[in-house]
């Protein structure tokens, strides 16, 4: 029997009326998605491409992101392909910045470190 056991934590709002929970996958595809958005990232490292992303489905963005949380606090870790030609420290600027502003404005969660490792490189073209 497979595991189906959903990792959340507790979003709290002084004004809600009941509890709000939020599961790290999805924490992890907002990562992925925000990181997947950035100029000069050709893909998470495991994910595929994201023409596929819509046969395959959202989870496959949560792959190259690891998310750990504690309280209300996220680390993130991404595996990233960049493509030829991008400046490295650049991007991965970019796309911890990108990551960091789109878990904490969906969330509320405040984000402490966003970590990027790029692990390949790619020479695709842009069509």
């Amino acid at each position: 029997m497979e595991n189906t056991e959903i990792r959340t934590h507790k979003i709290e709002n002084e004004e809600t009326f009941g509890e709000v929970r939020i599961a790290d996958e999805v924490v992890a595809i907002i990562a992925g998605l925000a990181a997947s958005e950035v100029e000069g990232v050709a893909s998470m490292a495991g994910n595929v491409t994201r023409d596929l992303i819509g046969k395959l489905g959202m989870k496959s963005l949560s792959k190259g992101v690891k998310i750990t949380m504690d309280e209300k606090t996220v680390h993130v870790a991404l595996a990233i392909n960049i493509r030829y030609g991008y400046n490295v420290p650049t991007t991965c600027q970019q796309i911890q910045e990108k990551v960091k502003t789109a878990i904490e404005t969906m969330t509320g969660l405040e984000v402490a470190e966003v970590n990027v490792k790029i692990v390949n490189v790619t020479m695709e073209k842009d069509v």
